[in-house]
């Protein structure tokens, strides 16, 4: 996806930046400008695994149910995945969990991402610890501009093939939907009702680790989803909105 990503930042100059209705740039996640941290400052933090190699983020919401983003969960079977809670790195230490199944939300569009958003059942539960801990779901999207942290393994730099080992996070703000969706930024009509953004003055637009968490006030209000390019200032990190999206986690948990 990081290739496509690329390409259609290619494709965006040469449109004078518009970006051509159906190829909404889809994104594996990336925390850029970060700093490494530990799983005690982020112990709802799960690295989601295919096969053993970290591919997505995701938040913890019981010590049997994950959120993370409906399109980590695409073209894969529920056997080949497991989760590694209650580590600062996503390859070693804290505990592992197999993946008993998994539900992506019945209207998750791939073309526009709107609903991009999944529940994981795992095949044990988690034992609570200081490394290992919940988070609650918003009730309510934060205000435009509050202050908000996304972390996860993803890639450091636009292009880069190779991941940290250790976590990482960034503080962003968060951009409300009706501003991301307004003239201020180059969405347009692409954000749709179950987004939200966040955003950072000299920090990558598409902060974060696909499917994982974004969160403001001590709750989890977003799901890392996609964004455009990496580095632009006009394109915010965009993110499922968990507020808009909470009864559906709640019943299919």
């Amino acid at each position: 996806m990081l290739k496509f990503v690329i390409l259609l930042s290619a494709v965006a100059c040469a449109l004078g930046g518009t970006i051509p209705e159906g190829l909404l740039p889809q994104l594996d996640g990336r925390i850029v400008g970060g700093t490494a941290t530990t799983i005690s400052s982020f112990p709802w933090q799960i690295s989601l695994q295919r096969s053993g190699s970290h591919s997505c983020g995701g938040s913890i919401y019981t010590d049997r149910v994950i959120v993370t983003a409906a399109h980590c969960l695409q073209s894969v079977s529920a056997s080949s995945l497991q989760i590694r809670a209650g580590s600062s790195y996503w390859s070693s230490g804290g505990v592992t969990v197999k993946v008993s199944s998994f539900k992506n939300h019945e209207g998750y569009n791939p073309n526009t991402m709107v609903n991009d958003i999944a529940v994981i059942r795992l095949s044990s539960s988690l034992g609570f610890s200081s490394t290992i801990k919940s988070i609650s779901l918003a009730s309510s999207n934060p205000a435009n501009g509050a202050a908000a942290s996304v972390s996860g393994w993803g890639t450091q730099s636009s292009g880069s093939s190779s991941i940290p080992s250790q976590l990482q996070y960034v503080n962003v703000n968060i951009v409300s939907q009706s501003k991301c969706a307004s003239s201020a930024y180059g969405y347009g009509s692409e954000i749709r009702n179950t987004m939200i953004c966040a955003a950072a003055s000299g920090k990558d637009a598409c902060q974060g680790d696909s499917g994982g968490p974004l969160v403001s006030g001590g709750v989890l209000v977003g799901v890392v989803s996609w964004g455009y390019g990496c580095a632009y200032s006009n394109y915010p990190g965009v993110y499922a909105s968990v507020a808009d999206l909470r009864s559906w986690v709640i019943n299919n948990a």
